[in-house]
């Protein structure tokens, strides 16, 4: 085993500290990374907080957050083929899977049946617990690496690892492209991604936002229009308008009102995970064929396929970077909406505590 530093959560709703702990020693498919700068995702402050004790079987304290991570590669297992020292990599919400069954075939291992290893929060097939990027490396099986972008700032490639690929996977899913009319509900750390990531495939963007306060960041990002959801004007003007809308909200919705902004065949993707159930009534779905549904994250080799088209297009995520010494006035921020648009933890800071 080998020790590692870092911030964890000691226990549901306690302030992240410093913590001192123990990953294992590489094996020959294994790769050491040191972590340069990881995201701060809003699902982070949810499992430290153990908010989701309805849907999760356990919650694991003491608790290192973080399932966006970018480092530097520092050493390989014997066997590694992928990745050698000095690669700029990238770990995002899992690190491993069952590898057998029939989604992790498909290249769908965020869909795992048998066993997806979180790469926090969870347990790996020994039983042991797994532990995040708010630490100073990480060691992970080279099929469950990515590799970054060169061309891009890995700060701002970072959060890409889950708020990119959580956009991403249903854009292409749903084939957002020319042509097609896209909605992106709220403009966030994973709405601002949607705009960007919609744009750069060729889809008219629409954002939907609770006010027009960002409507000039909307804009900038590539979005063609922008409505406040706030008058009841918008939802009458826009009605039976988009082919596709993405929910990356966590607020309750009057569900309704945004089902009928679909086409005839069009798709509500919920990507933004509420406290509570969604209220649903047939007729929104049944009346003009429409489809609600749900994605998560990506399978590997859609991730990376989404750095690649970052990388190409120039898509990175707009970051403000935090010492880990602030990361719990970060969390703070958070909840109050008061980031453009993800923070993004230098190690170096930790690094410097150590």
């Amino acid at each position: 085993m080998s020790n590692c530093k870092g911030y964890a959560a000691l226990s549901a709703k306690a302030p992240l500290a410093p913590y001192a702990f123990e990953r294992r020693e590489p094996r020959e498919h294994d790769v050491v990374i040191e972590i340069r700068y990881c995201g701060i995702c809003h699902s982070d402050i949810h499992q430290a907080r153990n908010e989701w004790s309805d849907y999760q079987e356990e919650c694991i304290f003491p608790m290192v957050p973080g399932h966006e991570i970018a480092g530097i590669v520092t050493s390989v297992g014997g066997n590694v083929t992928k990745y050698k020292v000095g690669d700029k990599v990238g770990v995002g919400c899992y690190v491993d899977s069952c590898r057998t069954c029939a989604e992790c075939k498909r290249g769908l291992e965020q869909y795992c049946s048998v066993l997806t290893v979180w790469t926090y929060n969870g347990r790996d097939p020994q039983g042991q617990p797994t532990y995040g990027g708010y630490s100073d490396k990480i060691v992970v099986d080279e099929n469950y690496v990515l590799r970054m972008p060169e061309n891009l700032p890995l700060e701002a490639c970072a959060p890409l690892l889950c708020a990119g690929i959580t956009l991403y996977s249903p854009l292409r899913h749903w084939q957002a492209g020319p042509g097609k009319k896209v909605a992106i509900v709220g403009l966030g750390g994973l709405g601002h991604m949607g705009v960007k990531l919609a744009h750069a495939m060729g889809a008219e963007v629409t954002v939907l936002s609770h006010s027009l306060k960002k409507q000039a960041d909307g804009r900038r990002l590539g979005a063609d229009h922008y409505y406040a959801t706030s008058d009841s004007e918008t939802f009458t003007k826009l009605a039976g308008y988009f082919d596709l809308v993405i929910n990356t909200v966590s607020a309750q919705l009057d569900w309704k009102q945004y089902l009928d902004l679909l086409k005839l065949d069009g798709t509500l993707v919920v990507v933004g995970l509420p406290e509570k159930d969604i209220p649903i009534g047939a007729f929104s779905l049944t009346a003009r064929r429409r489809s609600l549904a749900g994605s998560q994250i990506g399978g590997i080799g859609e991730i990376q396929e989404m750095l690649d088209f970052c990388s190409k297009h120039r898509v990175a995520c707009d970051v403000e970077v935090v010492p880990i010494q602030k990361v719990n006035e970060a969390y703070e921020r958070v909840l109050k909406s008061d980031v453009r648009y993800r923070f993004v933890i230098d190690m170096a800071s930790l690094r410097r505590e150590l």
